[in-house]
């Protein structure tokens, strides 16, 4: 796990390309720490922050082909990386490390292209031609490891994180105002733009090659969701199969493994399948938020060391701005504070965990994929109703959405309506109208919520509309939230996390279980539950998710809390954004228990907090305590 950055630039001299790849590395140097290298021409500079996970001795980056005419950058892990370096051996190539990143230059060079087709795992990276004088790199499937990109003033830059780019002197820092009303819905930065004008991503699942300036991105690789005939019983057994594959491959390292442990049932499944000799939990203090105490009963079961940290409100909010430093764009999931204090721990011990993203996309694990009652009746109900054609259970649905609220009302309408007309993925914080409310009016111009998921469903209008749920999640909600913060979190603190539930061996089996085995009337993931069954105790396995519970209510009725944040809404440079007095009055109201906006309030606190490191103070920020 490591770090990447470089660009192309054919005006600045060797020297000085030299001395700017350097300091372009120097801002991440904490993704890796063990030691870096670069690689200049006329035409390139390529940067390496190292991480030592495999090959400690041998696997220092830049890596070249045998005639050096082709030169690799790589951040990631291939978990396959044996199997193909046999099979280029006995077609001719020359190996000198013992290296993932040898096997995708030297598939790159066999295959072209389609070695993208060969590889399993997570990967971001960038292999230079200097012949050809092209550039050619790509994003893992699922977006698991970042990659950024900008051209700018003649310059064409890239690299893990947005922060390496702005060390570069031809970067023009530039906020993109149409960014912020769609981040105000989703909580994340939900555009292909970045919050940084003319900053992009590379889209998970595609490649891209740039040459004699001309920049051309394809995508190499799509989910195929479809109805497979299979039991119940097949399914379970084909999970349980694949996880234990799947944890065996992603715990290949040289150095420490240890696991993430919270008290759902995905990181348990995988702590299970694991035993490993570190496991890692938090707290905040209160029972009601602390499921380090759970993960602590579960480890006691399986006979396993458990390490946990409760993190109190006044180390949150202190260490709050670092953390919006490292994910480069603000992002208001309560998840990324006890993240950030799960990785700090974990690093201390280990240099690799496994973690359990991945599950409840694949396997469909959301309750508002349509588990919305809590009573089986409803649910029941609603299983038979599923049943009829479509165009009449979208009829059923439209009617129930006109008719006043009743007892399972929504969970009917959401297992019947079309997943176009309702399911935008797992966070909905602001109405479309609503944000209008509390913005100024320049930023109140963007691509409609409609749009930006409308995007991604009208590539598969042909699926059932769970499949086309988990679709949209697979392609917004994951690599936009999910997945970037466990990489930027983790690696604020040089942690490798590694993701054995979402894994293109685990999609090929998920792509192919039929619905009725994913979601139903007794549970959300449900086949997989059963797999996770064989291995945990029933209440871990049938145990409603979570996800991190951070006591942001509990903070925000706090009042130095309270008063820290209104006093930060209160800066003059927040009228360049709101309506000053409306977002006042949201965090007054909350505090006063009048309202429950807590979730909007840490939206906007989140953007505040984000533009004042990057656009005021423009430096690191430090962990300052609360006043």
């Amino acid at each position: 796990m490591c770090g990447i950055v470089g660009f192309v630039n054919t005006t600045q001299t060797i020297d000085e390309k030299t001395t700017v790849i350097n300091n372009m590395m120097e801002t991440i140097v904490h993704r890796g720490p063990n030691s870096s290298g670069h690689f200049v021409d006329e035409q390139v500079a390529l940067g390496f922050r190292r991480l030592s996970i495999i090959d400690l001795e041998g696997g220092s980056q830049p890596l070249y082909n045998e005639d050096k005419t082709k030169v690799i950058i790589f951040n990631g892990e291939i978990y396959n990386f044996q199997n193909l370096r046999n099979e280029l051996i006995e077609k001719g190539h020359i190996f000198t490390t013992k290296t993932d990143t040898e096997v995708i230059l030297h598939g790159y060079e066999e295959f072209g292209k389609d070695i993208l087709h060969r590889l399993r795992g997570m990967f971001a990276f960038a292999i230079w031609d200097t012949v050809t004088g092209e550039l050619f790199g790509a994003r893992d499937h699922f977006g698991i490891k970042p990659y950024y990109y900008t051209e700018m003033n003649g310059t064409f830059m890239f690299g893990s994180e947005i922060k390496s780019l702005m060390a570069h002197p031809d970067f023009k820092k530039e906020l993109n105002k149409e960014a912020l009303k769609p981040y105000m819905t989703f909580q994340y930065s939900a555009l292909s733009e970045t919050f940084f004008k003319n900053v992009y991503r590379i889209p998970e699942g595609h490649y891209y090659t740039y040459h004699n300036g001309q920049l051309k991105i394809e995508r190499y690789w799509d989910p195929e969701f479809r109805e497979e005939d299979m039991t119940l019983e097949q399914a379970v057994d084909e999970i349980e199969t694949a996880v234990k594959e799947s944890v065996e491959v992603h715990a290949i390292s040289d150095v420490k493994v240890g696991s993430f442990l919270s008290s759902g049932v995905d990181s348990s499944y995988v702590t299970a399948t694991l035993r490993p000799d570190y496991t890692f939990s938090i707290g905040f203090g209160d029972k009601s938020y602390n499921e380090s105490h759970e993960a602590k009963r579960l480890t006691d079961k399986l006979g396993l060391k458990n390490y946990s940290k409760l993190v109190t409100g006044e180390e949150a909010f202190q260490y709050f701005p670092l953390i919006q430093y490292h994910l480069d764009e603000p992002d208001s999931n309560p998840s990324c504070v006890p993240l950030y204090f799960l990785s700090e721990m974990a690093s201390e011990k280990v240099t690799v965990v496994l973690s359990g993203e991945g599950a409840d996309e694949l396997f469909a694990g959301y309750q508002n994929y349509g588990f919305n009652s809590g009573s089986k009746m409803v649910r029941v109900v609603a299983e038979g109703l599923k049943k009829l054609p479509k165009k009449a259970r979208y009829n059923i649905a439209r009617t129930i959405d006109k008719m006043p609220t009743f007892k399972g009302s929504l969970h009917l309408y959401t297992s019947l309506a079309p997943a176009e007309e309702f399911f935008i993925g797992q966070a909905e914080v602001f109405k479309e109208a609503e944000a209008d409310n509390y913005l100024k009016s320049d930023y109140q111009k963007s691509q409609t919520v409609k749009d930006i998921v409308m995007d991604v469903y009208k590539r598969v209008p042909h699926l059932p509309e769970v499949k086309k749920m988990q679709y949209l999640d697979v392609h917004q909600w994951m690599p936009k939230d999910i997945l970037l913060k466990a990489d930027k979190l983790s690696m604020a603190h040089s942690l490798e996390i590694r993701v054995p539930l979402l894994d293109i061996k685990m999609m090929e089996l998920a792509e192919r279980i039929p619905t009725k085995h994913l979601i139903n009337a007794e549970n959300t993931k449900y086949a997989f539950r059963k797999a996770a069954n064989r291995h945990l105790p029933d209440e871990w396995a049938d145990r409603e998710k979570l996800g991190f519970p951070v006591p942001i209510k509990d903070w925000l009725r706090e009042e130095r809390f309270y008063l820290h944040i209104r006093q930060l809404f209160l800066e003059d440079f927040v009228n360049e954004f709101f309506e000053q007095d409306k977002i006042v009055a949201l965090l007054d109201g909350n505090f006063r228990g009048e309202n429950d906006d807590r979730r909007k309030i840490w939206t906007i606190y989140t953007f505040l907090v984000w533009y004042k490191i990057y656009f005021i103070d423009e430096e690191k920020p430090q962990a300052i305590p609360v006043a």
